[in-house]
């Protein structure tokens, strides 16, 4: 990253947390979750817009694809999939990408302190199948390609130049998660034979260059992990995931999020949320569809992830019955939400506004089932601090 857009980034960083944003309670999981009463009650009738939410919870349209976004003349992007909020002085933006191939790409809507939109433009173009990604601790949104040999894009969610961030490695990406501990980031491979990387900048702040590892374990569910080099990061001629022996391998990688010294992925081939203690150097699972007691697993067909400030993870389904679940600190797993009459869509993008009040996610082809049918949502309520 060019050195005025990192400067304005770090700026614009420590007003985030001055804003409320991303102060994340420790959660203190005992994998694997089991259903349960969630804390917010059982899901109401569906509303107008056809979302089932609990009692004191509203939802409203943010936008469509191909149609203006409400307040501007900007056209909403198709296949709108993984997303991010970022704090911008008393408001925010949200990011969303754009999971078609050719042209991708990621656009963002710009919100006032009381939610209205005020803006609405494209951020990233010229891209492939952008699916999920990550935001980074300089305010920055990293966008994957979800494509063979596909690249990490740097962009800049108040416009501007994007970067190409070949040193993060050629595979078919997913989502990507910062720590600003260990100061790296982790990805994700959407492959049956995946794997689950970190790359470790040469200067934290500046994805230009730096090292590509992959994680190794022996075991099949839970154990010791280590790191090793991946020698050839381009994928070429032997892809990234075949180069480490010993590297473990997952079963389709989407949605990743970092807190607290955990990092959680999960894997939509089995149904599978994992959790990384990385202070610890061990790995579990925090939810197994497979694992559930007495039938009738309530989170199926697992996407994109995030958490809230109670330490609850959101869990998008991709398919299963139009879902958003939470995994409490508890272990315990429930809905939140529910998208009726859309079976042929997936949930994408959940993400908090940085005072932790609002959830926005899309519906990726809506009531049409086609990636051009794109509706983008807010959720506002009471959601535990």
């Amino acid at each position: 990253m060019e050195r005025r857009s990192f400067l304005r980034g770090a700026v614009i960083g420590t007003s985030a947390a001055a804003f409320g944003g991303s102060l994340w309670h420790g959660a203190a999981f005992a994998a694997p979750a089991q259903p349960g009463a969630g804390p917010y009650g059982a899901l109401g009738p569906a509303d107008a817009n056809g979302i089932l939410l609990p009692a004191g919870f509203t939802s409203r349209v943010i936008a469509r694809s191909g149609q203006s976004v409400p307040g501007t003349s900007y056209a909403w992007h198709s296949a709108p999939d993984g997303g991010a909020c970022f704090a911008d002085g008393t408001g925010w933006i949200y990011v969303s990408n754009s999971e078609i191939n050719p042209s991708g790409g990621a656009s963002a809507v710009r919100f006032d302190a009381a939610g209205t939109v005020t803006g609405a433009y494209r951020i990233l173009s010229g891209t492939r199948q952008n699916c999920a990604g990550g935001a980074t601790p300089w305010n920055t949104w990293l966008s994957c390609e979800e494509v063979s040999l596909g690249y990490v894009y740097e962009s800049n969610p108040w416009g501007g130049t994007a970067y190409r961030r070949d040193a993060m490695g050629r595979f078919k990406h997913e989502a990507a998660a910062a720590d600003p501990v260990r100061k790296v980031i982790y990805l994700t491979e959407d492959e049956t034979d995946g794997c689950f990387y970190r790359f470790i900048p040469t200067t934290w702040g500046n994805l230009s260059s730096g090292t590509l590892q992959v994680f190794k374990a022996s075991t099949a569910t839970s154990g010791t992990f280590t790191w090793q080099n991946v020698p050839d990061p381009d994928g070429s001629p032997a892809t990234t995931r075949t180069q480490v022996s010993g590297a473990k391998h997952f079963n389709g990688g989407e949605g990743c999020y970092y807190s607290d010294d955990t990092v959680w992925f999960t894997t939509k081939g089995d149904n599978r949320v994992w959790q990384v203690d990385l202070a610890a150097g061990t790995y579990e699972l925090a939810y197994d569809d497979s694992l559930v007691s007495g039938g009738g697993a309530p989170l199926t067909g697992v996407d994109n992830v995030t958490g809230s400030s109670s330490g609850d993870l959101f869990v998008a389904e991709d398919g299963g019955n139009m879902e958003i679940c939470l995994i409490t600190p508890d272990d315990v797993v429930a809905p939140f939400l529910r998208i009726s009459g859309q079976s042929g869509s997936e949930i994408t993008g959940p993400a908090f506004s940085p005072d932790g009040k609002r959830l926005y996610f899309s519906s990726q082809r809506g009531t049409s089932g086609s990636s051009s049918g794109g509706i983008t949502y807010e959720v506002t309520g009471p959601f535990r601090a």
